[in-house]
């Protein structure tokens, strides 16, 4: 699986490869961003940034590198994405955010640095930086998302 993260540049982006161990990932951001490229991930540049089409421009970035999955860390890219995630499922991309209608209740209001992460696909956790356990949750709850301790609420995380 080809996993695609945004906002490469930034350490939370970096700290996610744990999470994803047996896939390739390619961090992604803006402007200048360092070409590395390994067996495992790779750094690569998304252009310039236009967030009036945010969502066009990574759906064609998606398709042209063939990513089968989207984690967008940008708080600009989050709610775009998920208003347009039936658009990237159909060409087979799976975006990790909670459903557009829902994404108020997973947004933090004030700029928050989270001590652990958790990743979430459709209600499963499949990886927490801190080792908890969580049980199934809701299937609205998909991305990845900060907490301090494991009876926070779980909001997402973005930079």
């Amino acid at each position: 699986m080809k996993i695609l993260i945004t906002g490469g540049n930034n350490a939370k982006a970096l700290k996610l490869m744990k999470a994803f161990p047996s896939h390739f990932v390619l961090l992604a951001d803006y402007g200048d961003v360092p070409g590395i490229v390994t067996e495992n991930y790779a750094f690569t540049s998304l252009g310039k940034l236009n967030q009036d089409s945010i969502a066009h421009l990574l759906l064609n970035f998606c398709i042209t590198e063939a990513i089968d999955c989207i984690i967008p860390l940008h708080n600009y890219e989050v709610e775009p994405l998920a208003k347009s995630a039936v658009l990237f499922g159909e060409y087979g991309i799976q975006v990790l955010t909670p459903p557009a209608d829902s994404l108020l209740n997973y947004i933090s209001l004030e700029k928050t640095n989270y001590v652990n992460y958790a990743v979430f696909i459709q209600g499963e956790c499949i990886f927490a930086s801190s080792a908890e356990i969580f049980i199934k949750q809701n299937e609205e709850l998909n991305g990845v998302f900060g907490y301090n301790n494991s009876n926070d609420d779980l909001k997402l995380l973005t930079i």
